[in-house]
């Protein structure tokens, strides 16, 4: 794979599997937080931190294919951080060069032709690979952080009192549950279609397809009486399993060779996608034309002809069973006022 060595590009650094056939995920190099490191545990954001929370200081660059930036994505969305916190969008198809940006989707900040450049202006020996999402900090121009799980906490957290809706997706009451929920569908499910499709040895894509499929039926069986991961409540949990579900049936089940079952043939999974897709705000985050063409497009040592299937052809805005539990979504999210970005 490629990546940056000593501020340098390169297309043969990076091997994403090991010995055994198994991919391989490179740790995420930027963690400073916003609003101080006691964000992560809840904290109120510290006035005086290094990176203050301010509205319109900073930026979030993300691929509207890639999981792990739909994550920060919709938990914008869901708080209403759109005048907040600015985003950008990169071209779906990532190969040689990795993320660029163009003349649709240009980077609006720098005009730099490449996402690889944003993380030189960063760290200019930066070595690492070049990731989605890029929290960005317009005044001290410089990478916050690129993890993706810790930048939903800070958008949570850190950002709460300049969100437009009174939504929390870390409550009091569930923080310990959403943090072990957070954990358990990782590897299996939001790791697992990779190690999947990745996998370099049957041996290894065997582990990889039984511990999802394992996991999916446990959360099949869990949703049955939950309207979601933790209850009653919409969490950070749910927000990071719909990123990989919305997904599943039209790249990972196919691309990736996790077909044993599709989310649409599992009755709770699919209801809850569907419910968590009609949530006000998330469609938007949700572009499945650059979903596909990044996953059949860009991976060229799995699909070598790069040709882009045609289906399936599913909606994820029919009806759904999922008011048949208790719970729901915050008022905030009902007919709520949707912002639209580019």
């Amino acid at each position: 794979m490629n990546m940056l060595v000593d501020g340098e590009w390169r297309t043969d650094a990076y091997e994403s599997t090991n010995d055994d056939g198994e991919f391989d995920r490179q740790e995420t190099s930027f963690r400073e937080w916003v609003g101080g490191e006691g964000v992560r545990d809840g904290d109120a954001p510290d006035p005086d931190a290094d990176f203050p929370a301010e509205a319109g200081r900073y930026h979030l660059y993300i691929s509207r294919a890639c999981p792990w930036a739909h994550r920060a994505a919709m938990t914008r969305a869901l708080k209403g951080l759109e005048d907040a916190v600015s985003l950008s969008i990169v071209e779906p198809v990532r190969i040689d060069d990795g993320w660029e940006f163009s003349e649709e989707y240009p980077d609006p900040l720098y005009d730099e032709p490449y996402l690889r450049d944003i993380y030189t202006r960063a760290d200019p020996d930066f070595t690492g690979r070049v990731t989605v999402p890029v929290l960005w900090d317009t005044e001290k121009e410089t990478i916050v952080n690129n993890e993706s799980r810790e930048i939903m906490r800070m958008l949570n957290v850190a950002f709460d009192s300049l969100a437009e809706r009174d939504v929390d997706l870390w409550p009091e009451g569930h923080r310990e549950e959403v943090e072990d929920l957070l954990d358990d569908i990782y590897e299996p499910i939001n790791n697992g279609v990779y190690r999947a499709g990745f996998a370099g040895s049957q041996e290894a894509y065997d582990r990889a397809v039984n511990d999802l499929f394992d996991a999916l039926d446990d959360y099949e069986d869990l949703l049955d009486d939950r309207r979601y991961l933790a209850g009653d409540v919409l969490t950070e949990a749910d927000v990071a399993m719909f990123a990989t579900l919305v997904r599943f049936d039209h790249v990972y089940h196919t691309h990736f060779k996790c077909n044993r079952r599709a989310i649409h043939e599992y009755p709770n999974l699919w209801n809850y996608t569907k419910d968590l897709y009609q949530l006000t705000g998330v469609e938007k985050t949700v572009n499945l034309q650059h979903i596909v063409d990044h996953y059949y497009q860009s991976h060229g040592d799995v699909n070598p002809s790069r040709l882009v299937p045609t289906g399936p052809d599913i909606d994820f805005g029919a009806s759904h069973d999922r008011d048949r539990l208790s719970g729901g979504p915050p008022a905030d999210l009902v007919d709520a006022t949707v912002i639209v970005d580019d």
